[in-house]
């Protein structure tokens, strides 16, 4: 299996961390990206530039590989079907996929099969919208194609509903909850699944993307038995092959709700690089190639710091501040190779790793305080 040549559609910064971890294995890698100055072409032993969505352009950059597989869902579904057919390993399968895309059939799916989550109702364009006042507050989701908070409006009341997309979507209701969790769950061919421990993740309050995280999350034994029970069970459902990201809400009775999906690696588990036994790159690679599933055990406690561009600047990157990080112990940045930043666009990421909690604390504000990506041109 290690002889295999292997696909990745996407060579963003997950496809740059996959790549990383393939070169400790000598994986024949290939990888698809629409940008010429993708992340990934540096270091990509062949990168082709292509449309991820065209049809001919997946079919035929995956027709002479054995295994296919993704760093983003927004992909040619069809053209994956078609290879699958001939043979083709495709992992996350393009089933799976196809069910993901569409935050509607998502949704459907989580209730036909007995998985928790909040009430929904799904709308067709922003009038069906206001067909529903008696449900609000909730969120509009767009079906398809929304991604790091875009493709979310909050509608509080009939004032709102401007905001509402005229797309199909969903209106969700609006849960109350304590905290926001993730499970990262990997699964191989042969049925071995393994989690990684549930981590606690923290939103920016405009942007609606994760702005750090701590690992393992604060919650009690009995909340962390849900999230992982549930996160098992969500993969199993799916039969996924791969890594599947499983985004949960905590709410203050202790339910614990599926929020979204993720059929590939995971900002969520960015961390796991210097603060597990495997990382969630390696155990992508070991549940697509069928091999045994890698410990997923923390070393001690860690937290993540995703690096976004400043507001107000854009143009080439620089980075204020990485000497201070690199002077504080157990501290690793991990920049994307993006050579322009724009307000908010992730950059890169930071590990913080302590053996106590509160330490760790401070070092994430120290490091937040501290580290700014900027353009003086």
């Amino acid at each position: 299996m290690l002889s295999s040549r292997i696909g990745i559609l996407g060579g963003g910064q997950l496809g740059l961390m996959l790549l990383q971890a393939a070169i400790d294995w000598n994986l024949d890698i290939h990888v698809l990206d629409p940008d010429p100055e993708a992340p990934c072409r540096r270091i990509a032993p062949k990168f082709t530039q292509g449309s991820l969505q065209d049809f001919d352009t997946v079919y035929n950059f995956g027709k002479d590989l054995d295994v296919i597989t993704i760093e983003i869902e927004k992909v040619n579904v069809e053209a994956l079907e078609k290879l699958e057919s001939e043979g083709k390993r495709v992992y996350p399968q393009p089933a799976v996929i196809r069910q993901i895309q569409d935050k509607r059939i998502q949704k459907v799916f989580y209730t036909d099969k007995g998985l928790p989550t909040a009430d929904f109702i799904l709308t067709e364009n922003r009038a069906s919208v206001g067909e529903h006042l008696d449900f609000l507050p909730a969120f509009h989701k767009l079906g398809r194609d929304g991604y790091d908070g875009r493709g979310v409006q909050r509608i509080a009341s009939e004032a709102d509903l401007d905001k509402a997309f005229d797309q199909p979507g969903l209106l969700e209701k609006a849960v109350p909850f304590e905290k926001e969790l993730a499970v990262i769950v990997a699964r191989n061919p042969s049925g071995e699944v393994m989690t990684f421990p549930t981590v606690e993740m923290v939103f920016h309050p405009e942007l609606n993307l994760v702005e750090y995280l701590f690992a393992p999350a604060e919650i009690s034994e009995e909340t962390d038995q849900k999230a992982q029970l549930i996160a098992r069970q969500t993969a199993e459902a799916f039969e996924i092959v791969g890594l599947l990201a499983v985004e949960l809400f905590l709410t203050p009775e202790g339910e614990v709700l599926i929020n979204e999906v993720a059929p590939r690696p995971h900002n969520s588990g960015h961390h796991t690089i210097q603060a597990n036994v495997t990382s969630q790159y390696q155990q992508h690679w070991r549940a697509i190639l069928d091999l045994p599933l890698g410990s997923t055990k923390a070393y001690g406690p860690s937290a993540m710091v995703n690096l976004l561009g400043e507001a107000g600047f854009e143009g080439p990157a620089e980075y204020e501040g990485m000497e201070k990080l690199l002077a504080t112990p157990e501290v690793f940045p991990f920049l994307y190779w993006k050579a322009i930043t724009k307000p908010f666009r992730k950059m890169g990421h930071i590990t913080i790793m302590d053996d106590n909690i509160s330490a760790l604390k401070e070092k994430v504000a120290y490091v937040t305080k501290n580290i700014k990506v900027i353009s003086k041109s």
